[in-house]
Parts: structure tokens; C-alpha cells; sequence
């Protein structure tokens, strides 16, 4: 008799993804991931290999997948600029194509499915902070779109599924979030800041700085996602997740360069287009229907994901 619930997590050599399996595996869940290695990495997922309860299997979701399992975390996607806007055709075709097929593999399974959305479907919000009643402010044409439009189109199929199927879905609206395991080249403001920082090159902040951003600490969110998977199948979400603590990007400049002592100069450079002004999540909704909210403050993260990215350093394995 098979008594570990078997889940799939596509995208699970990832940052999130890899911090998912492990917690996927401290509750007793048996675990199969999915990874097609475009943005994840075997060196966040090689300390799992001799885990009986772990598989991996190398798969693009934009083609299907015969898996027979109970539940599916739907978070294969590249989710940094850098590395979506390189393929943009390819990460709309992951968020749709492979909404489709992973919908239709929990449809036929009869599973529950969670789809991590992002903070992004809010776009450039004129709601502070946001909820999720609000409907966003996107813009469909730009270079984030294939981003920003693919979640939103990905989150319409999860909810016509629902309608149209009854198909159990889960949608976690993912903030901005940091942690060990992140790519060192992914182009997001804390790594780059602490790859900056760490070899004394110039840390580069794009406008005045005073842009704000709410960092959660990968921990909290995993946490957060796998409270989302528990609740009643009455509750779809979308559910925010992330932290409400509010951040401008200079102080995150500071913080870094205070944590590491390095001694790098800050240089300014334009604001890229379409990017957000704001981001801070409300989230009264996940601290009712979940029970959630964030533990780890940032100067704690902060520490953690610097001591990850300096070991990077000194192996010679930031490159990847």
C-alpha cells in the first residue's frame, strides 16, 4: 500500500523549486521533479539523489507528461528578467502550453493542482499595497509581457479548469523572494547587489533608488505554498505570498554593503521600461485562509543568501 502522497514539482531544480522538494520531503510527501535545466540547476537538487523519495526527470512541461501522482506545484518558469526576456516565445509558450498540459494531467488524475503565479499580474500597480481584487495595470506589448501576460493567461486557464472541470486548483501570487539557490546571474536586485558587493564591483541601481520592493525569505514563501496546497478545496486563492515589509532599493544597497563590509561605489543608470515603481503584497488573506505569515526578517536572510553566494565564489561555481 502506497502511503507517501506522490507529488510532481515541475520547475523543482530551481530556486523555489529546489527549497519546495526539500520541505516536499521533510513532510513525507515522495517526490518527483521536473526540470528541463533552462534557468534550474542539478547543484540545488544533488544533495537529494540518494533520497528513496526523490526522482528526477529532465522534461519540457510545454510538451506533456504521463506521471501518475496526487498533487502537482506547477512552478516551471523562468522568473527573472534576464532569462525570460531571452527566449520571450518560449516563456509564454511555458505559461500557457504548459498550464495546458499540466491542467490536463491533474484533470485526469483527478489531482490537485497549485499554480505559482506572481506579483507580476499586478504590473505596475496604481492600488498600494495590493490585493488580490485588484486586476493590475499591465502593459500587453512590452519586453515583460511575455511575463507579466503568460501568468495572467496561465491563472485564466486554472480558473476556466476549475469552472468548466471542477479541478481542484491552488493560485499563489509569488512577491519578490531571495534566499540560497538563487541564480548569481538571473539579473534580480538581490543577487545582483551581493554578487556586486562580494567582488567589489560598482553596485548598479537602476533610477533614484528610491523604487521600493518587499523581500521574502525563500523559507517563509515555501512555507506559504505548501500551507495554500493544505486548505480546503473550496479555497482557490489567488493568495498573495510574500512580504509585507517594505524596502526601498537603496536601503537594500546599504544593508548589503554593510553585511558584507565591502567597499564598492554605487552607480546610477536609467530605469528600465515597464518596470514597477511600487511592490508590497497585502497579505491579510493568507494570514486568515492560511494561517501564514513571514518569520524571517531581512537582515537574517540577507546573511544566508551572502554566506551562499560567497561559497559560490571561492568553489568557482558562480558561472553556471
Amino acid at each position: 500500500m502506497h502511503l507517501r502522497k506522490r507529488t510532481v514539482v515541475t520547475g523543482g531544480a530551481g530556486f523555489l523549486g529546489s527549497h519546495l522538494c526539500d520541505r516536499l520531503l521533510q513532510e513525507n510527501f515522495d517526490v518527483l521533479c521536473i526540470d528541463n535545466f533552462y534557468t534550474g540547476s542539478k547543484r540545488n537538487i544533488v544533495h537529494l539523489f540518494g533520497n528513496p523519495y526523490f526522482e528526477m526527470y529532465r522534461h519540457d512541461i510545454t510538451y506533456p507528461l504521463y506521471v501518475e501522482v496526487d498533487e502537482v506545484y506547477n512552478l516551471a518558469c523562468p522568473a527573472s528578467p534576464v532569462h525570460y526576456q531571452n527566449d520571450p516565445v518560449q516563456t509564454t509558450k511555458v505559461n500557457v502550453h504548459g498550464s495546458i498540459n499540466m491542467l490536463g494531467l491533474a484533470k485526469r488524475l483527478k489531482a490537485k493542482i497549485l499554480q505559482a503565479s506572481t506579483s507580476e499580474v499586478y504590473g505596475d500597480p496604481k492600488v498600494h499595497p495590493q490585493t488580490e481584487n485588484y486586476w493590475g495595470h499591465v502593459n500587453p506589448i512590452g519586453r515583460r509581457s511575455c511575463y507579466d501576460e503568460g501568468k495572467r493567461c496561465a491563472e485564466t486557464l486554472f480558473f476556466d479548469y476549475h469552472r468548466q472541470h471542477g479541478l481542484k486548483i491552488k493560485v499563489a501570487r509569488i512577491f519578490n523572494t531571495y534566499g540560497p539557490r538563487m541564480h548569481p546571474n538571473d539579473g534580480r536586485v538581490v543577487s545582483n547587489f551581493i554578487m556586486q558587493a562580494l567582488k567589489g564591483d560598482p553596485i548598479t541601481i537602476y533610477g533614484d533608488g528610491k523604487q521600493t520592493r518587499s523581500f521574502c525569505y525563500v523559507d517563509d514563501l515555501v512555507d506559504g505554498l505548501y500551507r495554500l496546497m493544505g486548505t480546503a478545496d473550496d479555497f482557490t486563492g489567488p493568495v498573495n505570498i510574500g512580504n509585507p515589509a517594505e524596502f526601498t532599493i537603496m536601503e537594500l544597497a546599504e544593508k548589503i554593503l554593510q553585511i558584507t563590509g565591502s567597499r564598492s561605489e554605487l552607480v546610477f543608470r536609467p530605469l528600465p521600461s515597464d518596470d514597477p515603481v511600487q511592490r508590497q503584497p497585502n497579505i491579510e488573506l493568507a494570514g486568515e485562509k492560511l494561517g501564514w505569515e513571514p518569520k524571517v526578517p531581512l537582515d537574517t536572510g540577507l546573511r544566508k543568501t551572502i554566506d551562499y553566494f560567497d561559497d559560490l565564489l571561492r568553489s568557482g561555481n558562480a558561472r553556471e
